[in-house]
C-alpha cells in the first residue's frame, strides 16, 4: 500500500505541472462602478490614493487538458483511502507490538532494577514517569506474556517493604478474600463502563500518540485528506521517498540524531544575534537606512523588533554577514568600529556557529553510516550466537554458511524461547528449566 500510495503521489504531482495561474479580468460594468465610487471618495476630500489591489488569480489547467482535473480527483480519493488503510493497518499490527515491548521494558525494570519500588526515575526521564501510571493498572500487563510479573515483584521486595505498601504501588489486591463491591453487581452499560481499566487505556493512548511512526502515518493521512481540497498538499507526500528508503533515511536521522545540541546551538546563535542587534540599535542605526525608488527612506533598525528580525533574516543568510546588507562605513566617524562590528559578526556567526551546526549534521551522518556498516559487517563475518569469526569456519568449504543455517540458526533459538513461554513450567525438563532460569535472569552468555 505504501508503494501504491507513493506512486499515486508522484503521478498527481506530475499532473500538477500542467496547472497555471491566470489573473481574473474584471467586467467593464464593475470597473465603471469602481471608478464612480473612487470619484465619490475624492469629492469627500480624502485626497489619498488607495493602494492598488493585487489582481485575483485563478489556478487552472488549459481547456485542452480539462480531463487532468478529473484524473487528479480520482487519484486523490484513491490516495486518501490507501492512507486510511495504512493508518488502520499500523494501529492494528504495529501498535500492539510497541505496547508489548513497552510493557516488557516496564516489567523488566521493575523486577530487576526495582524501579518504582526501591527507586524512582530521574526527573528528566519523562518516559519512565509516564510508565508509572500503568504499574497500578489492573490490566497491566495486558499484551506481555508474563502475567505473574507483579506477584514476583511483590515476593522479591516483600522483605524490604510492607505487603500492603507494595500491593498499593502495583495495584494488586491486599488479600485473597475481597468483598464483592456494588460495581460488580451492576449490569448493563454502567457495568461495561466501570469494567474498563481507564488508567491502562490512558497510558496506552499516550504510548500510541508518542510513537513517531504512528504520528507519521497520521500526518500522511491528514495531508491526503487536505490534498482532496487543495491538490498541492500532495507535494508533501513525496517526502515518503526519504522515509521509506533506508539509504535516504539516514539523511533525516542525521538531522535529528544530535537534536538537543542543534537546538542549543541555534539558541546560542539567536542570543548572539540579539546582542549584535542591541549594539547596532544604539550606535549604528544610520547605516540601516536605505533610499527607496520613491525617495522615502527605509529604516531597518529604528525599532528593536524590526532590527532583530533584519539581523536574523538578512545577516545570518548573507555570505559575508551583516556587512553585506547595510551601508558601507567609508569616511564615517565610526568607520573602524563598524569594521570591527562587521568582521566580528562574520567570524562568530558565519564562520563558527553555522559551521558548528553543519558539523553536527555531518558527524551524525558519518556516525550513523558507520554504525549501519558495522552491524552489517558483524552479521556477515561473525556468528550471532557464538560470536566466532567467519574465517574459523571457512577452513571447510561453506563452513560458515552451514554453521549459521543449521548449527546456530537464530530462528531456532527464537522458536525455542517461544516454546518455553507457551509451555507449562511444571512440565519443563532439566535443560529447559536451566534455560528458562537463565532467560528470566537475563543471562544470555
Amino acid at each position: 500500500m505504501k508503494f501504491a500510495a507513493l506512486t499515486i503521489a508522484f503521478i498527481i504531482n506530475f499532473l500538477l505541472l500542467f496547472y497555471k495561474a491566470t489573473a481574473i479580468e474584471k467586467l467593464d460594468g464593475a470597473e465603471d462602478d469602481e471608478e464612480e465610487a473612487d470619484g465619490d471618495d475624492d469629492t469627500d476630500g480624502s485626497g489619498e490614493d488607495e493602494e492598488e489591489e493585487e489582481p485575483e488569480e485563478w489556478i487552472h489547467v488549459d481547456q485542452q487538458f480539462y480531463y487532468i482535473e478529473y484524473i487528479i480527483a480520482a487519484f486523490g480519493i484513491t490516495h486518501a483511502i490507501l492512507s486510511l488503510c495504512m493508518v488502520l493497518a499500523y494501529y492494528n499490527l504495529k501498535v500492539p507490538l510497541g505496547i508489548f515491548k513497552r510493557e516488557k521494558e516496564v516489567a523488566r525494570r521493575m523486577e530487576f532494577d526495582g524501579l518504582y519500588i526501591c527507586e524512582q526515575p530521574d526527573d528528566d526521564d519523562i518516559k519512565a514517569h509516564w510508565d508509572k501510571l500503568v504499574i497500578s493498572a489492573k490490566s497491566f500487563p495486558c499484551l506481555y506474556w508474563d502475567k505473574f510479573i507483579k506477584k514476583r515483584v511483590r515476593t522479591k521486595y516483600g522483605d524490604q517493604f510492607e505487603f500492603d505498601q507494595i500491593s498499593n504501588i502495583l495495584g494488586m489486591e491486599k488479600s485473597a478474600l475481597m468483598p464483592q463491591s456494588d460495581a460488580e453487581q451492576r449490569t448493563g452499560i454502567l457495568q461495561a463502563i466501570l469494567s474498563i481499566d481507564w488508567r491502562y487505556q490512558v497510558w496506552k493512548a499516550g504510548v500510541t500518540i508518542t510513537d513517531n511512526s504512528f504520528l507519521y502515518q497520521l500526518w500522511y493521512f491528514i495531508f491526503s485528506i487536505l490534498g482532496n481540497y487543495n491538490y498541492f498538499f500532495f507535494a508533501a507526500h513525496l517526502i515518503d521517498v526519504a522515509v521509506g528508503v533506508p539509504a535516504l533515511r539516514i539523511i533525516l536521522q542525521a538531522i535529528t540524531h544530535n537534536g538537543k545540541q542543534l537546538v542549543l546551538t541555534v539558541m546560542l546563535l539567536t542570543i548572539i544575534v540579539y546582542i549584535y542587534t542591541v549594539i547596532a540599535f544604539n550606535f549604528f542605526r544610520k547605516f540601516y537606512v536605505s533610499e527607496e525608488e520613491e525617495g522615502e527612506p527605509d529604516a531597518k533598525c529604528h525599532d528593536m523588533l524590526t532590527c532583530f528580525v533584519f539581523h536574523l533574516y538578512k545577516g545570518v543568510r548573507a555570505g559575508g554577514g551583516i556587512g553585506d546588507e547595510i551601508e558601507p562605513p567609508d569616511g564615517d566617524d565610526y568607520e573602524y568600529i563598524r569594521i570591527l562590528f562587521d568582521i566580528s559578526f562574520f567570524f562568530f556567526i558565519i564562520v563558527i556557529l553555522l559551521a558548528i551546526i553543519q558539523g553536527f549534521i555531518i558527524d551524525a551522518f558519518g556516525a550513523l553510516r558507520d554504525q549501519m556498516q558495522g552491524v552489517e559487517d558483524e552479521l556477515e563475518n561473525n556468528c550471532f550466537i557464538c560470536g566466532i569469526a567467519k574465517d574459523y569456519f571457512d577452513k571447510v568449504p561453506h563452513g560458515f554458511d552451514i554453521h549459521v543455517q543449521k548449527e546456530h540458526n537464530l530462528a531456532n533459538y527464537l522458536f525455542f524461547v517461544q516454546y518455553l513461554i507457551e509451555k507449562d513450567e511444571n512440565d519443563y525438563t532439566g535443560q529447559e528449566t536451566l534455560v528458562w532460569d537463565m532467560y528470566q535472569n537475563r543471562y544470555y552468555k
